[in-house]
């Protein structure tokens, strides 16, 4: 039996009850990254890929996937969320000797249960569209460090990636 798991008195998984929770308002921010070809890159860049404006299609898709959150993670709350945004920016700008795009997704609403799952998800489908959009050009894209970066808000507070613990 794993100790991630809740189980009940009949050993059977099921939701965490969270009605005596306090709403607060809860924001999370997850990232990751797609490596791909220089070439592939440009043509993102340039607007040329030939499936349309790649960045704005896969942005609407982390929208989406974050709302869709759990329809499709087990045992996952379903939220009422006030924000969901998106933002790519070319890898070289955070890792020098890197070819892709920097996606950093940021969630928000107001509730008993934090949003960490939404911007996890949020962004592994908006790198995922990109994968789609361009595979017929780069077949050896990869998705990268795709993990929650900041958590603020309820009982267990704010936590920042690679910020000491205090």
């Amino acid at each position: 039996m794993s100790a991630l798991t809740h189980f009940d008195a009949q050993g059977q998984a099921h939701m965490v009850d969270v009605a005596t929770k306090a709403a607060t308002h809860r924001i999370a921010i997850a990232s990751g990254r797609i490596e791909m070809l220089p070439a592939t890159l440009a043509l993102i860049e340039a607007g040329n890929a030939k499936k349309g404006d790649v960045l704005g299609i896969a942005r609407i898709a982390g929208i989406m996937a974050a709302k869709k959150t759990s329809d499709l993670i087990p045992l996952c709350h379903p939220l009422a969320l006030t924000r969901v945004a998106l933002e790519f920016e070319a890898a070289s700008v955070r890792q020098p000797d890197a070819t892709g795009i920097f996606c950093s997704a940021t969630v928000e609403t107001v509730g008993p249960t934090g949003v960490e799952m939404e911007a996890l998800t949020a962004v592994q489908v908006a790198l995922l569209t990109i994968y789609d959009m361009c595979k017929a050009v780069d077949r050896g894209m990869s998705i990268h460090d795709v993990r929650v970066v900041e958590k603020h808000g309820g009982k267990s507070g704010s936590f920042v990636a690679g910020a000491a613990a205090g």
